[in-house]
């Protein structure tokens, strides 16, 4: 085999193998989210598929080009087929999470990587070299080069451009491509091809007509809502992110019209600067002309999805795309209010953003007395683990906090969260009845 064609082939299978990977995260985020407990099993068994897959090449001694030729036309239909939003969604919906994460990881995911992973020691059998470690060495680097532009281009152009069905589509044509140039096709491998090329294309068109970015999945739904005319709910990643009917004026989910009543007859704010971390559907602002909002949220998208797909119209305030994060800890800017609003996945917060050190920030960014509002999806009876320690950790930020439960009775609810950017005056006690100081404390206060 020519040098040229070679290390052509084997460039594809790296570009295609972490694109895989690469394409592979990202549809887990509206299922399971990003959190460092998804990421980084996924990156691990992709990896030991990989490994496994080096050794099973190794061990290939004949019929060089038509194994490899194999290898690729199966990962084209597992890439094409099994990385479609429409597979994903259907593996997930209504299968218990860590079962549906299983049948992705062992039976889309590894097998692609397996069957990928034999390239390289395959091919170094028809390469001219005078030494093994030069042929060796040689198709490293190819693969290694196209790894590399795999995943920064699908992830920083193609599914930011046109979206993640690009990306699957792109890879999967590679490896077809791949495909034609390892061996000339067979009527037989010409017809599956053909299938291959029908089903990845059938699946991935038809994604086109969902609404999704590098970042996440959006939808807008109709939905049936008591004392509601003609809702609509806006979902992210799976998530009822934001509602709106066409009331007027109109109605929202019973957690921002909450958030709404503390920040304008609670406190009373008019003219004043109000922070949104995470924008979802833009409805704390909507048609609220008292004060100036400014929203931050990762995906630069979200605001046109937003103004074109569910509010119809124009949403108020400012706009900055950037981690939440990243925005608090840079910014010199102090705000009146601040409202933390921020999901990956269903009830998932990325990970960064429920440490002390994040809490911390968000206080900073407040002026003195200023207010943050959080929303957060905990159990209704605030008894779980994931609940306690989160509350805990904001009021080591904060000391005390307002906490309300909106649905007491459901496993899963709106909790929000209210603390003030106050000074500590002085360390808590414990009343006991040896030393009960509650009525000094009670006379003292005002």
């Amino acid at each position: 085999m020519p040098a040229h064609l070679l290390f052509a082939i084997v460039f594809i299978e790296g570009y295609c193998s972490l694109g895989a990977e690469i394409i592979a995260l990202r549809r887990l985020i509206p299922h399971i989210g990003s959190s460092i407990v998804v990421t980084a099993p996924t990156i691990g068994f992709f990896l030991l598929a990989l490994a496994l897959g080096y050794h099973s090449g190794s061990r290939v001694a004949t019929n060089y080009r038509a194994v490899v030729a194999r290898n690729f036309m199966i990962s084209a239909a597992l890439l094409g087929g099994g990385l479609a939003a429409t597979t994903v969604n259907a593996i997930f919906n209504g299968t218990q999470v860590a079962f549906a994460y299983l049948i992705f990881i062992g039976g889309i995911l590894c097998p692609l990587a397996w069957l990928l992973g034999q390239t390289v020691p395959i091919l170094t059998n028809l390469m001219l070299a005078q030494r093994s470690g030069e042929a060796a060495g040689r198709a490293l680097y190819w693969s290694t080069l196209g790894s590399f532009l795999g995943s920064v281009t699908l992830s920083l152009v193609v599914m930011q451009v046109f979206g993640v069905w690009a990306a699957v589509l792109l890879g999967m044509l590679m490896l077809i491509g791949g495909t034609l140039l390892v061996q000339r096709p067979t009527p037989g491998m010409a017809a599956v091809l053909v299938a291959v090329v029908a089903l990845g294309l059938g699946l991935n068109l038809r994604d086109r007509t969902r609404i999704d970015t590098a970042y996440a999945d959006y939808e807008v739904q109709p939905v049936a809502r008591d004392g509601m005319l003609d809702p609509r709910v806006f979902v992210v990643n799976n998530q009822s992110a934001s509602l709106i009917d066409s009331s007027q004026p109109p109605l929202y989910a019973r957690y921002v019209q909450h958030i709404r009543r503390i920040l304008l007859d609670d406190l009373g704010f008019g003219g004043r600067e109000i922070l949104v971390l995470g924008a979802g559907g833009f409805t704390l602002s909507h048609r609220e002309p008292l004060n100036r909002y400014t929203f931050v949220d990762i995906d630069p998208k979200i605001r046109a999805i937003a103004e074109r797909e569910f509010l119809r119209e124009p949403a108020a305030g400012e706009f900055i795309a950037t981690d939440a994060r990243r925005f608090v800890a840079d910014t010199a800017n102090e705000y009146d209010a601040l409202v933390v609003d921020v999901y990956s996945a269903r009830t998932s917060i990325p990970g960064h953003l429920v440490t002390r050190e994040f809490w911390a920030d968000t206080r900073r960014v407040l002026k003195p007395g200023g207010a943050m509002i959080a929303n957060l999806i905990l159990d209704g009876q605030l008894a779980s683990p994931y609940a306690r320690n989160l509350l805990a950790t904001i009021e080591s930020a904060y000391g005390r906090c307002a906490v309300e439960v909106l649905y007491k009775s459901a496993p899963r609810s709106n909790v929000l969260v209210t603390c003030f950017a106050v000074k500590d005056t002085e360390a808590t006690k414990i009343y006991v009845d040896e030393r009960n100081r509650a009525d000094i404390d009670s006379a003292r206060s005002p």
